[in-house]
């Protein structure tokens, strides 16, 4: 199983019925995107989808940062979710680049509790522009 991540905290994720990139043809509103797809693919579709998921296949993987906000510059307003071993340190960011929510194994969620997220949920004030103005 696995625990979805907001600003509010973390709720239980329930499944989602979606396809690859490679499938985007038959997709019902929710796609998967590799760390390694090219985002400029999913441009004629983004009208149509409700939910992109993005995977990061370890927590020093940053790639998937990279492609959310090619996402929202190319319009994407529905729901961005990054997947995977995505740590709470890196919440903030996953925020500021365009991402809505996380989806974190149950084990790691029991290693950083909601409390370490809701911690970075005011990710507008956690950069060092802000630190530097205070």
């Amino acid at each position: 199983m696995s625990v979805i991540v907001t600003d509010t905290g973390f709720t239980p994720a329930t499944p989602v019925a979606s396809v690859p990139l490679a499938e985007i043809d038959r997709h019902n509103g929710v796609l998967d995107l590799a760390h390694t797809d090219d985002p400029a693919l999913v441009q004629p579709y983004l009208a149509s989808l409700r939910l992109i998921r993005i995977s990061f296949p370890a927590f020093n993987d940053g790639r998937a940062f990279t492609i959310a906000r090619r996402l929202r510059m190319f319009g994407y307003s529905g729901e961005l979710r990054a997947t995977g071993p995505v740590i709470a340190d890196q919440y903030a960011m996953a925020r500021r680049v365009g991402f809505d929510s996380v989806e974190i194994p149950d084990e790691l969620a029991a290693r950083q509790p909601a409390e370490q997220w809701v911690f970075r949920a005011d990710w507008q004030a956690h950069d060092y522009q802000a630190r530097l103005r205070a």
